[in-house]
């Protein structure tokens, strides 16, 4: 296991958006290129061991932004892992020597014409070492399935601990887990890892108006605080849709944050390709975690009582057991509306 101090790297990349599964080579280029400049400079007072490409980065926010049927993306865009995409980037973490974070709307073979958005790990061998996948897609934009909209066959395949849904891999460079982008909207998935170990989570990305209201930095600060543990939340810089259009809807505000709730590494500005990079001290971050007699907050979960809270269900469970995910327009009918309504009728609202 590391103990030396290392740089944990961000990248901020400029993303065209994809139309077909050929178009990822486009960003791999890019992203190959600004990888291999941020493992320069980025290493220049420690090596860098970690590097996050943030979510989007290879295919694009396509589905959210034209409202596409789900089935049709998964046969035309979506990947598998392993595939040909991971095996780039495994090509990249031999050649670095660093361990890879990164996402993508990806396969699963139980279920047909359906995708998921899989968080994931590559070590330093190309190996994918963790696959999560994503329990709160964005609600109003996003098609991918979660865990919980098939929750009874999910639980078939997996079973109901928390390591079907917050996995956590131990690796030379400290436990990493994922945590992406809306995910971190709630407390409990920062929780979820934390109970796991992990020590170094993937928070990425994030867009306006959320970055601009500042509930993004909030949110980052948040879990690592309550959490002792470092979050990893690079934005995308500009985004080039399939009109040619370029725009940067992120806003920056890319933060590596530390086990106290510090920001030790940002870059405030996007539209522009680039990376922000922080130390990691793993010794530091475990002293924290077995010596402070409060600020390691976890030690003290009242569990018996937090329970209470969650006896009577909210959010439907399988809600795509049978059917593929709504549209835009059917999600607000169906799910949202119906949900205010839910936390009306049970007094929490008014």
């Amino acid at each position: 296991m590391t103990l030396d101090p290392y740089t944990a790297v961000g990248l901020i990349p400029e993303i065209t958006e994809i139309r077909q599964r050929d178009d990822i080579a486009v960003n791999l280029d890019h992203l190959y290129a600004l990888t291999r400049t941020a493992v320069s400079l980025g290493g220049l007072d420690h090596p860098v061991r970690l590097v996050a490409l943030p979510e989007g980065a290879l295919q694009g926010f396509t589905d959210e932004i034209h409202d596409l049927d789900h089935a049709t993306y998964a046969r035309t865009c979506a990947i598998t892992l392993p595939g040909a995409e991971t095996q780039e980037l495994g090509r990249w973490a031999r050649e670095f020597n660093i361990h890879i974070m990164a996402q993508a709307k990806a396969l699963h073979p139980v279920f047909p014409d359906r995708y998921f958005n899989v968080g994931f790990v590559i070590d330093p061998d190309g190996e994918i070492v963790l696959r999560h996948y994503k329990l709160a897609p964005l609600p109003p934009m996003e098609h991918s399935l979660s865990p919980h909209d098939v929750l009874d066959q999910w639980t078939r395949l997996y079973g109901r601990s928390p390591e079907a849904y917050w996995p956590v891999a131990d690796t030379a460079i400290g436990r990493l887990g994922v945590m992406m982008a809306n995910e971190a909207s709630y407390p409990e998935n920062a929780r979820g890892l934390a109970l796991g170990g992990c020590e170094i989570a993937y928070r990425t990305s994030y867009p306006l108006p959320g970055v601009a209201s500042d509930a993004y930095d909030i949110q980052n600060r948040a879990r690592a605080l309550d959490n002792t543990m470092y979050v990893l939340a690079p934005n995308p810089a500009s985004y080039t849709g399939a009109d040619v259009q370029r725009v940067d809807f992120f806003g920056g505000h890319s933060t590596i944050t530390d086990y106290t709730g510090r920001t030790v590494g940002h870059l405030d500005h996007g539209g522009v390709a680039t990376f922000v990079t922080a130390t990691i001290d793993l010794p530091a971050l475990r002293r924290q975690r077995t010596t402070a007699a409060w600020t390691n907050w976890a030690k003290d979960l009242r569990t018996e009582l937090f329970a209470t809270l969650y006896e009577q269900p909210i959010y439907p469970a399988n809600l795509y057991a049978d059917r593929p995910p709504y549209d835009h327009a059917e999600y607000r009918e169906h799910v949202t509306e119906p949900q205010i309504d839910l936390m009306r009728a049970r007094g929490i609202w008014r």
